[in-house]
């Protein structure tokens, strides 16, 4: 098992071969622009980095292209970009999700279910990660290790419930979790170096967990840099029979 870093450490991720050529899904949001800072300070990793809205990057390793998890066309054109450059893909990470908006707020009852908030924390939490690996999966890279990851959460494990409430966030993870179990075994067959994970990044200072960080402890609560490095060396350190796991972001396997 990892221990939590005390600094925002650079990853070099050594498992994998040679320069890493990365796939970022939710490249504006706090996780995701933090992985792209700490792998973009090795200058040979090349980074697609896909988000609603335009950002600017300083380096031309690091490229910018619209993508909407609502809108399969923008992920397909993703996809075929990056096919088209010739290259494949050593690390895809999907570093989305959806927990409330102004309208929607996580159950605390059976009485609070409706069909808008289901349909939207599926939309995002699985059914985009899904039509993702669509797209991508045929792009990992066959000769070495590459993997396919997306954010799910500890609160997705139906074995770890002990509290209730949070209905549509909690199913819509735990089928995430599914999903990932089921891309793994087919995966396999297919591109053996490759695998596809879980990763449960705890609880991070981003706008998803704002209104929900009165409980958690300052230890607790990590730097949105600081869960980047810790994820980054958990996908480091997974080995092949790692893969269809939900793994925290201290290595430690979560059951599902």
């Amino acid at each position: 098992m990892l221990t939590a870093k005390s600094t925002y450490d650079y990853i070099n991720m050594e498992s994998f071969a040679g320069s890493l050529n990365v796939l970022i899904i939710g490249a504006s949001g706090g996780i995701g622009g933090a992985v792209i800072s700490n792998l973009s300070k090795n200058p040979t990793t090349r980074i697609w980095a896909t988000a609603r809205k335009n950002i600017e990057y300083n380096s031309d390793m690091i490229i910018p292209l619209f993508l909407d998890l609502n809108d399969e066309k923008s992920i397909k054109s993703v996809a075929e970009n990056i096919a088209n450059s010739g290259n494949t893909l050593d690390l895809v990470l999907v570093a989305t999700g959806f927990l409330h908006d102004a309208l929607i707020k996580p159950e605390k009852t059976w009485k609070s279910l409706n069909h808008s908030s289901f349909s939207k924390s599926f939309s995002i939490n699985c059914i985009g990660p899904a039509l993702v690996a669509k797209h991508v999966l045929p792009l990992l890279r066959k000769e070495s290790k590459s993997v396919f990851a997306v954010l799910s959460a500890r609160i997705g494990s139906i074995s770890d419930n002990h509290t209730g409430g949070w209905h549509s966030y909690r199913a819509s993870k735990a089928a995430l979790n599914m999903l990932i179990r089921t891309l793994a075994v087919e995966l396999s067959r297919t591109n053996p170096s490759a695998l596809c994970v879980s990763l449960h990044p705890g609880t991070v200072d981003t706008s998803l967990s704002l209104p929900f960080q009165r409980g958690v402890s300052k230890e607790q609560l990590f730097n949105k840099n600081l869960a980047a490095s810790q994820l980054l060396n958990v996908i480091d350190t997974l080995k092949i029979n790692s893969s269809g796991g939900l793994y925290a972001w201290d290595g430690k396997s979560i059951a599902f």
